[in-house]
């Protein structure tokens, strides 16, 4: 990594010149102020990695920094001091973000540590970013286009993205994504629009499933004024407010029949009338469809029209269930902690490595979806900065009576480390690539004797 950039603000003078000479032999860069006033304009105009922050200061404390900081500087980690013993605040600041904290007087290899602790993680972000950017399946700009992650490096992932990339340039060729609920169908849908030459106009989303019967025909073609009682003024539908874009029509299973057959001409004919109107009206769009239902069986049983499949599923592209590309589960979990975290300025939490492999053999019916939401109530409730199946019950529920495989594995291998470390626990933790407090939690958890 290169040179790290230290910030240290601190209203007392000794301090802040002791710091920047010892750190300064210690090969750091490093610049300070003794209040807010002169600290931001600092951060306004040069990079730094870490900021030393005091807790007291005159004018803005320390703690209104830190908010501030987080909001206009969220890759800043943030160590603070302080020479009060306010528990409080110090736990405040840790949920604000804070990386580390010291308690002055501390010692000067005490802070070196910390900031050694701190250019690690800064190190994993680094590399995990570099990996991201290299791993992109979508090109950046198309991802900020579409306003939704795409996350996931599986096989069966690649697949689905390059058929939506290879689709999206025919640009009046229909397509429909099948798939289970919450696997991401309307990500899908948005890739072929954003990718295609019909990007710079709309994209309509409608659920055939949210509106009623009556409504959808109404909304679908619009209407003129005395269609209908209440129709006071005319009113353009979706086709129209669409032209030129395209229409998603997620859960186009539960469309109505009567509608189907409308839904038909307009793909056919490119034409449409509003209600209460005999004029027709041209169209030029795209129509991109979605079903977690089986529409052949649909068709068998005469729920859903033959034609109208067959002129929808020009193109198709099936999405996996997240337990069928279960690679993409870690990589996703780590995606909406990291999230949830930064957008509620809260710490990121430890992840056990036990909660990777169990919540890989987790079933998920409700795919994406169901992780995203297991993932932010996981953080809400937990109490000690580390997220481990005990926070998932879900995970809970499954777990049979007496210790699990996993459970048997990991106690193995725990002794296998402490023979190895001569029973010390922060050896045997680094051994085993966790935190020493993780290490003890575990020891107690499974009564080993260390």
């Amino acid at each position: 990594m290169s040179k790290l950039k230290i910030l240290i603000v601190d209203d007392e003078q000794r301090i802040t010149d002791e710091l920047c000479e010892y750190l300064a032999r210690q090969g750091f860069t490093i610049s300070s102020a003794n209040s807010a006033g002169t600290a931001f304009p600092l951060l306004k105009t040069t990079h730094f990695d870490i900021l030393i922050l005091d807790i007291r200061l005159p004018g803005m404390d320390g703690i209104e920094i830190l908010k501030q900081v987080k909001r206009e500087h969220p890759q800043l980690e943030v160590i603070m001091i302080s020479g009060h013993g306010d528990m409080e605040t110090v736990i405040q600041a840790m949920r604000l973000g804070a990386f580390d904290y010291l308690k002055k007087p501390f010692r000067q290899s005490e802070i070196k540590a910390a900031i050694e602790r701190s250019s690690k993680y800064l190190a994993w972000q680094k590399e995990h970013k570099l990996q991201d950017n290299a791993a992109d399946l979508i090109p950046q700009s198309l991802s900020e286009l579409i306003q939704m992650p795409v996350i996931g490096s599986s096989e069966a992932l690649k697949a689905v993205l390059k058929a939506g990339m290879d689709y999206a340039g025919f640009k009046d060729t229909p397509v429909i994504i099948t798939g289970e609920s919450g696997t991401g169908k309307e990500i899908v849908a948005r890739i072929i629009h954003y990718a295609s030459s019909r990007k710079d106009k709309n994209f309509i989303p409608i659920n055939c499933s949210a509106l009623p019967e009556q409504l959808l025909e109404s909304e679908f073609f619009g209407y003129q004024k005395g269609a209908f009682t209440g129709a006071t003024q005319d009113k353009k539908g979706i086709l129209e407010l669409a032209s030129g874009g395209t229409i998603f029509l997620d859960e186009i299973g539960d469309m109505p029949p009567p509608l189907q057959a409308k839904l038909l001409r307009v793909l056919e004919e490119k034409k449409f009338r509003k209600l209460g109107s005999s004029v027709e009206t041209s169209i030029d769009l795209r129509f991109v469809a979605a079903t977690n239902r089986n529409l052949e069986e649909d068709i068998a049983a005469q729920r859903f029209r033959a034609d109208l499949y067959y002129r929808l599923a020009a193109c198709k592209i099936h999405i996996p269930a997240l337990r069928e590309r279960s690679e993409d589960i870690q990589e996703l979990l780590r995606h909406f902690a990291t999230s949830f975290c930064q957008t509620n300025n809260i710490r990121m939490p430890e992840l056990d490595p036990i909660l990777i492999d169990e919540i890989q053999h987790y079933d998920f019916p409700g795919n994406v979806r169901e992780l995203k939401n297991m993932v932010e109530r996981a953080i809400i409730t937990n109490q000690d900065g580390i997220l481990d199946k005990d926070d998932f019950p879900v995970l809970q529920a499954k777990a049979t009576q007496g210790i699990t495989a996993l459970d048997a594995k990991m106690i193995q291998e725990i002794q296998k480390a402490l023979a190895t470390c001569d029973h010390n626990q922060s050896a045997a933790a680094k051994l085993l690539g966790i935190s020493r407090y993780t290490l003890m939690r575990k020891l107690k958890k499974f009564n080993i004797q260390s």
